[in-house]
């Protein structure tokens, strides 16, 4: 049904699919498949294509009436928790090595389940899986803080594109008012991580549970003196991980990394990383005009004067340098002899 009204709305604003994704902007599969009724669409899709076929909100209001997965099948050992995801009211979770399933690309999931037995069974767990989401992507969703260990990011799943996607997915994600994703990068051994993934639920009735994994098996605690445990590591690490904003530059580095050279960038030591950070920083909190050191370098190479680069700009390179003058070995400086 929604494909047949997104459909009629493109086709009387005389769009194709190509023109309608390249303004959206996404794959023209991907609007064709919606159409078709083979992908479900987030709820960002439609409020979009509301904008550009000028439907009054038609298409946004038919999506929050679609039961968009009426009949999924969880594993049995997983049914508890899916349960829980559908009345929370807020979870906390952190994940390592794999992104956690509430954030999760439709091409990501599809890449995970890609070695099951038979394409039928991957597309339900696919289906399992996104149907959890919805509620959290959808407007008023309840509070979900995910605080990602860097070899999320890393861990290859699918392909390079797919991982591309991943990241784009993330920052979109990530702007929604009820969800925050931060990154514990891999360069700061001092962080203190829980030793596996987890989850911290919290229910209507005030109920607060523990939840990790072991290989096809999901572990439940409501031991107040556990969950207050584990609930002071993870806000000591959430305190001391990236911020929202520095963890969605990452994730951009990790973005583009994969779209230029179809792999993740390379690791750096804590200077590196420090000093990488800096500009893209400087682009996310101003927003004048600005040159980060790639391009005050060139000119500084033809000759320009160092008046051209701004003030505020000038400034944080000098402290840089002196910084890195202050961190080198000082050896005794040779006198020549008498």
């Amino acid at each position: 049904m929604f494909g047949e009204v997104l459909r009629h709305f493109r086709e009387a604003a005389g769009y194709t699919q190509e023109e309608l994704a390249h303004k959206i902007p996404c794959d023209r599969s991907q609007v064709a498949r919606v159409e078709a009724g083979t992908r479900v669409p987030q709820e960002s899709f439609a409020r979009q294509c509301d904008e550009l076929l000028q439907t009054g909100g038609v298409l946004l209001r038919l999506w929050g009436r679609i039961d968009w997965y009426p009949e999924v099948q969880h594993p049995d050992w997983f049914e508890r928790r899916a349960e829980m995801d559908a009345v929370a009211v807020a979870l906390r979770q952190y994940q390592t090595q794999v992104m956690p399933g509430l954030l999760q690309s439709e091409e990501y999931a599809w890449g995970l389940f890609s070695d099951l037995e038979s394409r039928e069974r991957a597309e339900e767990r696919v289906k399992a899986r996104l149907s959890r989401q919805g509620r959290y992507l959808g407007r008023g969703g309840p509070l979900y803080v995910a605080v990602l260990d860097e070899s999320c990011l890393r861990n290859v799943v699918g392909s390079a594109d797919v991982m591309r996607g991943q990241c784009a997915h993330l920052l979109a994600v990530g702007q929604r008012p009820n969800i925050r994703i931060q990154i514990a990068p891999a360069h700061r051994p001092e962080l203190i991580r829980p030793k596996t993934s987890m989850t911290l639920i919290v229910l209507p009735d005030g109920e607060q549970w523990v939840y990790s994994e072991s290989l096809d098996r999901g572990h439940f605690n409501d031991d107040p003196a556990v969950y207050a445990r584990h609930s002071q590591t993870y806000d000591v690490l959430r305190a001391d991980a990236l911020s929202a904003s520095e963890s969605a530059a990452l994730i951009g580095d990790f973005m583009e990394g994969y779209g230029d050279h179809g792999q993740a960038p390379a690791e750096h030591s804590d200077m590196d990383q420090e000093q990488l950070q800096r500009p893209r920083r400087r682009r996310l909190h101003r927003g004048g005009a600005h040159l980060d050191e790639e391009q005050l370098q060139p000119r500084r190479r033809r000759g320009l004067p160092r008046s051209v680069a701004p003030l505020d700009e000038e400034q944080p390179q000098r402290q840089q340098r002196r910084q890195l003058h202050r961190n080198s070995p000082r050896y005794p400086r040779r006198r020549p002899r008498p």
